[in-house]
């Protein structure tokens, strides 16, 4: 009996010891690249928030009701409690409520937005013990092919993670206003409605975009979905944080937009001065703005065809050429008029 009931204990202790390297065998097999994964989620799981945009709706009484318009996501910037977002997840909102990830719900403030880029800063209310900035990369050293990492919110899922690599680099998207918003990062992880707004990591858990905007016909993800480089993201939010705005750089004249570019039969050739201030640098340049001749009729002055060694055919590719420029910068312009071309230097002035 003794025997049979050591027999009996020792079988239920080589079981045990079975079950208990069984379960250490199991973890390690963990590919280094799941590991990787869990690690990037581990060290962001306090900087990813859920966003909510509350906005007014009136009835046929003109009465003012307040509702949810959309929700997105968004991460901790700095320790000041900024949170970035896109542009399109606060746009026309009048109150933000921000979900943190211990699932407490915070009041945040609009405090900046660059809608040509589709980025925009909010500002939580309260107290911002545990909550974790990311940790900002660079895009500029990006490869095709190196693994990404998305957090966000997808339909109201809070915190879902998705993996995958950077598909392509460079790419351009049409965004608010008719300006292509350039060099953006394009990835096959999967994003869907919700997610905007969120991080995009590399391996180092280090930001190198903010998921943005898929295409599908389906509005479902399809494995085409695009980030703003993080680079753009440096440049942009810091201004925003200290002026509510970014300050841009212009040409000290008043430009045709695009939609009235067609009236004067220049659609795709250039862009024209509408008009150039009596006193300054243009007006004593010799650059002229649209007129009217004897008759009455509006004449075109001077159309810009390139700035610098850059093409200009649309205000788009205007403002593209003087994005990565300075205010003071000096820039040549190539001019047309009355068929004849010339070259004008101007100095770059702040943008209205």
């Amino acid at each position: 009996m003794r025997h049979t009931s050591s027999r009996i204990a020792k079988g239920i202790a080589i079981v045990a010891a079975v079950l208990l390297c069984g379960g250490s065998a199991l973890r390690a097999q963990l590919l280094e690249d799941e590991r990787n994964t869990i690690d990037v989620v581990k060290r962001t799981k306090n900087s990813v928030v859920f966003i909510t945009n509350i906005g007014l709706v009136r009835d046929w009484f003109f009465n003012e009701e307040k509702v949810a318009r959309g929700s997105g996501s968004g991460f901790v910037w700095d320790d000041q409690g900024h949170i970035v977002t896109n542009f399109h997840v606060i746009e026309d909102g009048v109150e933000f409520s921000v979900m943190l990830p211990n699932q407490e719900q915070r009041q945040a403030k609009l405090v900046g937005k660059e809608e040509s880029k589709d980025i925009a800063v909010l500002r939580i209310q309260g107290d911002l013990k545990g909550l974790s900035p990311v940790k900002a990369g660079s895009s500029t050293d990006l490869q095709v092919g190196q693994k990404v990492v998305a957090i966000g919110n997808p339909f109201g899922f809070d915190y879902t993670v998705t993996t995958g690599i950077v598909s392509a680099l460079g790419r351009k998207m049409l965004g608010a206003g008719g300006v292509t918003i350039r060099d953006i990062v394009q990835t096959d992880a999967s994003i869907n409605p919700g997610n905007s707004g969120g991080p995009l990591l590399n391996s180092s858990a280090e930001l190198i975009g903010m998921n943005t905007m898929i295409f599908s016909p389906s509005g479902a993800s399809s494995g085409l979905g695009f980030a703003i480089p993080v680079d753009t993201i440096k440049k942009i939010v810091p201004q925003l944080i200290l002026f509510g705005r970014v300050t841009k750089p212009g040409l000290p004249v008043t430009l045709l937009s695009d939609d009235y570019a067609q009236r004067f039969g220049i659609q795709g050739r250039g862009v024209a001065i509408v008009e150039v201030p009596a006193s300054g640098e243009a007006n004593r340049a010799g650059l002229t703005g649209i007129g009217r001749d004897r008759r009455g009729y509006y004449v075109l002055g001077d159309v810009i065809t390139a700035i610098d060694e850059a093409k200009v055919t649309s205000y788009d590719d205007l403002f593209g050429a003087l994005e990565n420029r300075k205010i003071g910068d000096v820039v040549t312009l190539t001019l047309l008029r009355d068929g004849k071309t010339r070259k004008v230097k101007l100095t770059l002035v702040r943008s209205e």
